[in-house]
């Protein structure tokens, strides 16, 4: 039987899942953020480290702020870097639940967040043993805040890619007829 056929009446070869990707590189990506906030939990990030190249770099840039300041500054670009990377980990983490299916789902969303807020207090269980840093669980909290922003994010992106319609004529089974 043609694909061509095949796809008037719903069937084609993607469905039948002989070219489908294996669920597993879907989840590559979130695999690869674990990765990366593993590798910002250890002593090579803590606050003392990263000060060392980030304070400098601050009163270059404000030179009349004062100490005071420039600490508070630094604690918020590590507060804002627990957002960043977590709401990162958050779409990732979508994406490989999503798997090859398109949309957006509730179920989808709440299982993402239930997997970056335990990866987050996690991640806080393993900085309590490592030198230089330490167990906050304000910082699982703000974690989560940068998962729920990203599951936001990815459901107004969901709903602004539903608002595109391919028109007719250049759709695949137009061009079949």
């Amino acid at each position: 039987m043609p694909i061509q056929s095949s796809r008037r009446k719903g069937l084609s070869i993607e469905s039948c899942g002989l070219f489908e990707r294996p669920r597993l590189l879907y989840w590559i990506p979130a695999i690869l953020v674990a990765i990366l906030i593993s590798l910002f939990s250890t002593h090579y990030f803590s606050s003392q480290q990263t000060g060392r190249v980030i304070i400098p770099m601050l009163h270059w840039l404000f030179p009349a702020a004062t100490p005071r300041t420039l600490h508070l500054m630094h604690a918020g670009i590590r507060k804002m870097a627990h957002v960043t990377e977590f709401g990162l980990f958050s779409i990732t983490v979508f994406h490989g639940i999503r798997g090859g299916r398109a949309g957006w789902r509730l179920s989808w969303a709440l299982a993402t967040l239930v997997v970056a807020v335990t990866y987050a207090g996690l991640d806080e269980w393993h900085q309590s043993f490592v030198p230089l840093r330490e167990a906050r669980v304000r910082d699982v909290a703000i974690d989560a805040i940068g998962a729920g922003l990203a599951q936001t994010l990815v459901l107004f992106y969901a709903k602004w890619r539903s608002n595109f319609v391919v028109p007719t004529e250049f759709s695949p089974d137009a061009a079949e007829q």
